[in-house]
């Protein structure tokens, strides 16, 4: 399929949503991996972590995790939807705050699991 060809697809096409993903790097591995799949495939932009591994594991310093948090708020910040992967029900101190910038913002928040703490 040619350029032109695919652009005349997309123009005949509403544009997509984006969703960011937020959880637990430890704890919601696989639901990072399965929700990134499943959201591609729902015809939605997903921004997600870098790497699903923790900041310990990969030597990342405290002025890197700064930064690495602050990029998140301004994926937050692009995104129509917010998914919570909060396996097991857990809500890290990051997602918390997280959930606390999306909620300032007015973004939607969906959850994997029903949210048990208020």
């Amino acid at each position: 399929m040619t350029l032109d060809e695919l652009l005349a697809l997309k123009a005949s096409r509403p544009k997509p949503l984006k969703v960011v993903h937020c959880g637990s790097t430890e704890r919601a591995k696989e639901a990072f991996q399965h929700w990134r799949l499943q959201d591609t495939l729902n015809n939605r932009i997903v921004l997600t972590i870098g790497v699903d591994a923790k900041d310990s594991d990969l030597g990342i310093s405290a002025e890197e995790k700064v930064a690495l948090d602050i990029l998140h708020l301004h994926k937050i910040d692009e995104a129509d939807l917010v998914r919570i992967l909060n396996v097991g029900g857990y809500l890290g101190e990051s997602t918390r705050r997280e959930i606390d910038y999306a909620q300032r913002l007015g973004n939607p928040l969906v959850f994997l699991e029903p949210r048990t703490e208020t």
